[in-house]
């Protein structure tokens, strides 16, 4: 049977049976959670709380800067501490609203639905705008913005992204298997929106439970369906997403509302089920504490605010000194320096080794052996890119479709000579992108 795939792409030990059968835990906070105002790809949010207010969990703290950018929530109960630059996962210095916890967890008053029935078409986006909603696969793109199309009629598909292809992270595959009700009830508040989209639940082949549970809930909605991807990595990559379950193909100066599709994530999904059906605001999410370096390796619901070592701590703490610890998923996560930094919307793992073998690595020449030109999902040329980026040549760059990376490190995964591929050419895209803007 032809399974579902794209061309290119790696088979990286996954190391999804540390935690994949760990059900979800909570993760209580500590005393002090600190917001970031920047949680989001687009214009930071603007506090409406000043030192001494007292908060609510769920009460806005700060609203939207513009269109591209989503309100911040407060998680806990408690009083402003402070609103001050705090150090974030990412190095960054970003201007935070700090709030100390007092334990209570007193929240505000949230009204909710019984019924999809009762949600007006033109007011979901609305809702999903003012509960703060962004990707929660990793990039941060408010949620709001993605499903204000301007022609809704266009949209032949609403893809939720259940794939997780991203070795050793298994939040989503929990959530699939313990809420997966909230999962599809968010796809269907998301197709009330485009009345000519069929749903798809596109799920990798290495969760047959999942995929089993889905199709079981969903056999006798004749909109949606369950699609079994090949598993390989970046199989949950937007673009590989999109031509796997559709066959049409995006580039990066494309939108995939220009080919009919609109995709989110399965935490984004459950967010926006939760914000419409229950008024929730998005306060918290599931977070992957994983790797060989973890005592107790864990599925958490962390309040977002929460400090990782607090994170790390629920999970038993460090079994031996780790050589590397990395935000997010070993092929696309960040290494981490300080643990004493707040968790975010986007924060979707904390992964700790016992041995850094990227360090390790002595980079030699390239001995043009093609394998980064086959494993590409981009069908570009990252050998070449890289040595373009090394030399910085610009236009070289750009005219061999250099912006075309998806920074998946395919490349970089296979190559013999060590070469740091995926990073030269990272940096230089970052660049040109930046002057696209521009």
């Amino acid at each position: 049977m032809h399974k579902l795939t794209f061309v290119g792409g790696i088979h990286p030990y996954d190391g999804k049976d540390l935690s994949k059968d760990k059900p979800i835990q909570v993760c209580m906070p500590g005393k002090e959670l600190a917001y970031p105002l920047s949680q989001h790809i687009g214009a930071p949010a603007g506090p409406l709380v000043a030192k001494g207010d007292r908060v609510l969990a769920g009460q806005k703290i700060a609203e939207a800067g513009g269109f591209v950018s989503a309100p911040i929530h407060a998680s806990v109960s408690g009083t402003v501490k402070a609103i001050e630059p705090r150090r974030v996962a990412t190095g960054d210095m970003v201007t935070s609203i700090i709030v100390e916890n007092d334990g209570l967890y007193e929240e505000m008053e949230f009204a909710g639905r019984t019924s999809l029935e009762e949600v007006k078409r033109e007011e979901i986006v609305g809702i999903v705008r003012e509960a703060g909603i962004v990707g929660m696969g990793g990039a941060g793109f408010p949620t709001h913005v993605k499903l204000s199309v301007k022609e809704p009629e266009k949209i032949d598909y609403v893809i939720a992204n259940c794939a997780e292809c991203e070795p050793y992270l298994t939040s989503d595959y929990r959530r699939m298997l313990e809420e997966p009700e909230k999962l599809i009830g968010g796809l269907k508040i998301i197709l009330k929106l485009f009345p000519n989209a069929t749903g798809i639940l596109a799920v990798e082949d290495n969760k047959p439970d999942c995929i089993s549970a889905l199709r079981e809930r969903t056999r006798d909605e004749g909109r949606i369906c369950v699609k079994a991807l090949k598993t390989k990595y970046p199989q949950g990559g937007e673009r590989q997403l999109i031509y796997a379950v559709t066959g049409r193909k995006i580039n990066s100066t494309m939108l995939p509302a220009e080919v009919g599709c609109v995709v989110n994530n399965v935490d984004t999904m459950v967010a926006v089920y939760r914000a419409v059906m229950e008024g929730r605001p998005l306060m918290e999410r599931i977070v992957t504490v994983t790797g060989d370096a973890v005592a107790e390796p864990a599925n958490f619901r962390v309040k977002i605010g929460t400090s990782y070592d607090e994170i790390l701590e629920a999970a038993g703490g460090f079994q031996g000194k780790p050589e590397k610890v990395i935000c997010g998923g070993p092929m696309m996560g960040f290494a981490m320096f300080d643990l004493k930094v707040p968790s975010t919307k986007t924060s979707t793992a904390l992964l700790a080794l016992s041995r850094d073998e990227v360090s390790a690595m002595e980079p030699g020449p390239c001995i043009n052996c093609g394998r980064c030109v086959e494993v590409c999902p981009g069908r570009i040329i990252p050998s070449r890119l890289a040595d373009y980026a090394a030399h910085f040549d610009e236009k070289a760059f750009v005219e061999n479709y250099g912006c075309e990376c998806c920074e998946c490190g395919c490349c970089s995964f296979v190559c013999p000579a060590k070469r740091p591929l995926t990073q030269q050419i990272k940096s230089m895209r970052k660049i040109q992108l930046a002057k696209r803007k521009k």
